[in-house]
């Protein structure tokens, strides 16, 4: 991975948890926070969402809604954890 993809990967990361943090209320988790819960929101949204059938575009804005929906899924399912 060259350093231009990388640092587009951790942008696009940064985005989707901040974005999935605003949604799902429980505050941020600061700015690495926030990367890592989107970096793991894309890889958990790309197992999920091809099982379901749903397809976004292609593009920075298709990556960042994809991961954002992850993100979104990685949240919920922790809230759920530390409730219980």
């Amino acid at each position: 991975m060259d350093p231009m993809s990388l640092l587009v990967f951790l942008i696009v990361g940064g985005i989707a948890g901040w974005l999935a943090s605003l949604i799902v209320r429980g505050g941020g988790l600061g700015i690495i926070g926030n990367v890592v819960v989107g970096i793991v929101g894309a890889f958990i949204a790309g197992l999920v969402l091809p099982m379901v059938g749903l397809v976004i575009g292609a593009g920075i804005i298709g990556w960042i809604i994809h991961a954002m929906i992850g993100a979104i899924i990685l949240l919920l399912l922790v809230r759920l954890v530390k409730r219980a």
